[in-house]
């Protein structure tokens, strides 16, 4: 046991000391999350958008006039013609064209039914769909209104027409915030890159200084040197979290619902699983540049498919079931269940029954292939 906390002690003392990776380690991440949390958004506003009016009537107008009122749409300018607005689209100057043919308002007031063209620049084909769902609710409710309209001018009385008023319950993000929903999945990511990429690089710099072969040769067992290596990092993953905990509180004032020390329980075996894996990786690495490499490698493999930017129920069959093998998938599931939900253990054993055996699996592998000769 004094063993492996001298080798603790050496470990800490040589992060402390290299006043380059202090920075890395404490103050990039909190950076990057303040900064991506605030990046990171679903939202799509700013659309720019421009019309063609070929009515100039009065209810061209209040069409129009919804589009302005909406805070999702920029009006940049009407158009006298289609083709001006099509040229200044293939620009990118404008996002969306809506054309309002002649005869609008004559055609809804004798045939109550009329055409309107809208044209989305699908370049982005996500802004595009959340676009057009803007435009579809922007002309329902005005197509609700005229309906509304034309019904009491026909009847010749002023009747109050009957309406269903339908009143959203949200849960679990009230205010709609999608930082509430970014910040934990973000945290997640930054745990486990700072975990991952350290823990990988520092065998495989032993290895460059030519220090592990000293080591080899000493009379420290192999599992002594590894939990020596890997405790400090451990320790590390943990600060981070619980300083990324405190900014989603105080700056994005993320609700904690559920018990915090299920987080901190989920994350200590959770980081087990991760140090064993950039041990594996500095186990068949030879130089810092590789083993960084091939954990950016598997890094931007498990976000992509974490179901932090795409959930994972719209990706197809056999993506789902590849994601099966991706920790940070459970990890960001149960950070979001608890903080966001209020879950309990019971509502989380599945996940972490899983990266506990997943992490005694990596970490069985990662030492069996460490060689250490006596």
């Amino acid at each position: 046991m004094k063993t492996i906390l001298f080798i603790i002690q050496k470990e800490f003392k040589q992060i402390f000391r290299n006043k380059g990776m202090l920075p890395i380690i404490f103050i990039l991440p909190l950076m990057q999350l303040v900064i991506l949390s605030n990046a990171a958004s679903f939202e799509v506003k700013n659309i720019k958008f421009a019309y063609v009016d070929y009515d100039h009537s009065a209810g061209s107008r209040e069409l129009i006039s919804k589009f302005e009122a909406s805070h999702y749409f920029n009006i940049v300018t009407a158009f006298q013609s289609k083709k001006e607005a099509n040229l200044e689209m293939q620009k990118g100057n404008v996002d969306v064209i809506l054309e309002i043919p002649l005869h609008f308002e004559q055609q809804l007031i004798k045939q109550q039914n009329t055409n309107l063209s809208v044209s989305i620049n699908a370049i982005d084909g996500a802004a595009a769909g959340v676009s057009n769902v803007y435009i579809s609710q922007i002309i329902s409710g005005y197509n609700q209104s005229i309906q509304t309209k034309l019904q009491t001018y026909q009847q010749g009385v002023a009747i109050q027409p009957e309406r269903i008023t339908t009143i959203p319950s949200f849960w679990y993000n009230k205010t709609l915030n999608y930082k509430t929903f970014m910040v934990p999945g973000i945290l997640v990511l930054l745990v486990t890159m700072l975990s991952l990429f350290l823990s990988s690089m520092n065998i495989v710099r032993e290895k460059e200084v030519g220090t592990l072969e000293q080591i080899n040769v000493t009379p420290i067992k192999k599992h002594q040197f590894i939990i020596g290596k890997l405790f400090p990092f451990w320790v590390l993953g943990l600060v981070i979290l619980s300083v990324g905990l405190l900014i989603a509180k105080v700056i994005f004032n993320v609700p904690i619902l559920g018990n915090i020390f299920l987080v901190y329980g989920f994350t200590a075996v959770y980081l087990i699983l991760i140090l064993g894996i950039g041990l594996f990786i500095s186990n068949h690495t030879e130089t810092q540049q590789q083993a960084m490499f091939i954990a950016w490698f598997f890094t931007v493999i498990f976000i992509l498919m974490s179901g932090l930017f795409t959930p994972i129920e719209s990706m197809p069959t056999w993506a789902q079931n590849i994601t099966l093998l991706n920790p940070i998938r459970y990890f960001v599931e149960v950070i979001r269940m608890v903080m966001l939900k209020g879950a309990g253990f019971n509502d989380i054993k599945l996940q972490l029954g899983i990266i506990a055996l997943y992490a005694f699996a990596i970490n069985g592998f990662a030492v069996w292939s460490y060689k250490k000769t006596n």
